[in-house]
């Protein structure tokens, strides 16, 4: 009887071997699966298991494979790395912890492991958990400890907004290194972000110096300079770099952006203008385009999703009362959070990533995702958000979360907080999306590298919000850029008065606040106000003919 299975196992084995050098993958697997747990060699089925997987693009699948495989052979140290790194690329953060921990107990004293945990614990947004990774690498003295250093400084910065730990870490990285140019401009980052103007320029003409070729020290450079402080000399050399034949597209890109800033601070706009269109150009190469019909059908699901019907007897989650400020990027969001955060009683907590890391993680699939959830799959969520707003900001009276695309997710934040309010900013349609055009903003947002994209973006935003103020109309308050500039003090009372605040003349002067603005904006809100922004869409009129076209048939012009 066994000879007669053993023999039946291995012609199953070689059909499965056929079909998969046939091409037919999935029969293959199908095949394969079936011999789990036979005499068929076991490592062997695994092994083709993993590698047809791979082929689909099953990751998970591939990586729970491997780790079968690893417990059937003598030293699975480099298949245990191998399934935590597959993991990590499919977003299964759990299941890649349980592949690093196995490894650390096979190879202890393996730094490289306890490095590569750590960055697969940042991206699963468990900051402090990464950190312990990282400081385990060092001990173990892991070769090039200065990037294991930049590691930690950015997790500070970035995510847990301890600036001051950042900077001991970017210290540390350059006492080992001195020239590591990726801890340089983290630091004159940092230096930008913490308003110390002449500290960053000297880093980056550090990195200019012991790199010169580096675009991004250059372009950095150039977007510190004023209109007065651009010389013909530096201006040379980011164009001539910009038009480098075979240039990486994103340092061609970055430079290009430059230019444009320091073209349009001279005043030459059409010169600008054609530096932009390069610099959307090239990057538009970088990230897949923009998908309108996509995008139009994503908006219609959300609108379609949290209806008035579904906010009918909806069980209460949480009474917290959080506030956001949310619209298009670069219609003043910024600067409305600086205003706020002159206020004695308010604390600004910039650009909070939760949402957005909610619903690429426990609610892909978005808004679908959301229709099949109980009040016992909702509290947790609401419950991570508080908390994450307790640890890193402590009591600190009223935290604005200034996402500006969490616009998005108005009804979700609702779900969650019925108690929720709402800063929307707004400015001139042309002004918004022309803003949206000069600036190099992420490779997920397709939709800023093309005029008319961000006209279409921009309509469906409008239409979006629109719907949000007929479902919460006493919770959402509208901040119009244009209008704040010219009447600061009157806007400025409504905006407290909406969020419970008494007036303090202090908000007045958000200029002179010397605290951290980690967005793209952190120059501008460290100048009093100025209305030069307003209508800036005139120097360009000659390019936006489409454009105003197009807003104006959606009745937005």
């Amino acid at each position: 009887m066994a000879n007669t299975s053993g023999h039946s196992a291995r012609d199953r084995f070689a059909r499965a071997v056929q079909f998969a050098r046939a091409g037919d993958r999935q029969k293959a697997i199908e095949l394969f699966e079936g011999l789990i747990g036979t005499d068929a060699p076991q490592v062997q089925v695994l092994s083709a298991l993993i590698r047809l997987n791979l082929d689909e693009g099953h990751l998970v699948a591939a990586a729970d494979y491997m780790m079968n495989v690893a417990t059937r052979v003598p030293e699975p140290a480099q298949i245990l790395a191998d399934a935590a790194d597959i993991y990590g690329r499919a977003d299964a953060f759990d299941k890649a912890d349980v592949a690093f921990e196995k490894l650390h107990k096979e190879l202890p004293g393996y730094a490289t492991g306890y490095f590569n945990h750590g960055f697969l614990l940042r991206n699963a947004g468990r900051f402090e958990d990464a950190l312990k990774a990282y400081d385990q690498a060092l001990a173990l003295n892991i070769d090039g400890p200065e990037e294991v250093w930049l590691n930690k400084a950015v997790i500070y910065s970035d995510h847990l907004r301890q600036d001051d730990r950042a900077e001991q870490c970017l210290q540390s990285a350059l006492k080992i290194n001195p020239t590591y140019v990726p801890a340089l401009l983290n630091y004159a980052n940092l230096h930008e972000e913490r308003s110390n103007r002449d500290a960053a320029a000297e880093l980056y003409r550090r990195v200019a110096d012991i790199a010169p070729g580096n675009a991004i020290a250059l372009a950095r450079l150039l977007n510190l300079s004023t209109a007065t402080e651009i010389n013909d000399g530096l201006l040379a050399n980011a164009t001539t770099l910009a038009k480098v034949k075979n240039a990486a597209p994103r340092e061609a890109s970055s430079l290009n952006f430059a230019l444009g800033k320091a073209h349009d601070a001279r005043g030459h706009y059409n010169k600008a203008f054609k530096c932009y269109q390069t610099a959307n150009r090239t990057a538009s190469s970088i990230a897949p385009p923009y998908d309108r019909n996509e995008s139009d059908a994503f908006f219609a699901a959300i609108r379609d999703t949290f209806s008035t019907h579904w906010f009918k007897n909806l069980p209460v989650i949480s009474d917290a009362q959080p506030t956001f400020i949310c619209g298009m990027f670069r219609s003043g969001s910024t600067l409305i959070e600086q205003v706020i955060a002159a206020h004695p009683d308010a604390t600004p907590g910039g650009e909070l990533e939760y949402f957005v890391s909610l619903v690429s993680r426990d609610l892909a699939s978005f808004p679908a995702s959301i229709t099949d959830k109980t009040a016992a799959d909702l509290t947790p969520m609401a419950d991570a958000y508080i908390s994450l707003l307790e640890n890193r900001f402590g009591n600190s009276g009223l935290i604005t979360d200034k996402r500006p695309d969490n616009f998005l997710y108005i009804g979700l934040i609702k779900t969650l907080f019925p108690n929720a309010r709402f800063i929307h900013t707004t400015r001139h349609p042309l002004d918004n999306c022309l803003s949206v055009y000069f600036l190099e903003l992420a490779d997920s947002m397709a939709y800023a590298r093309d005029l008319l994209d961000i006209g279409h973006y921009y309509v469906q935003q409008h239409r979006l919000m629109a719907h949000w103020k007929a479902l919460f109309p006493d919770d959402i308050f509208e901040m119009h850029y244009d209008t704040f500039v010219e009447t600061p003090r009157d806007q400025t009372k409504a905006l407290l008065e909406f969020l419970g605040l008494p007036w303090h003349e202090g908000c007045m002067e958000f200029h002179k606040l010397r605290n951290t603005v980690k967005t793209v904006s952190y120059w501008q809100v460290r100048e009093p106000l100025y209305t030069r922004s307003s209508g800036r869409h005139k120097h360009y009129d000659e390019h936006l003919t489409p454009l105003r076209d197009y807003l104006a048939k959606a009745s937005l012009l």
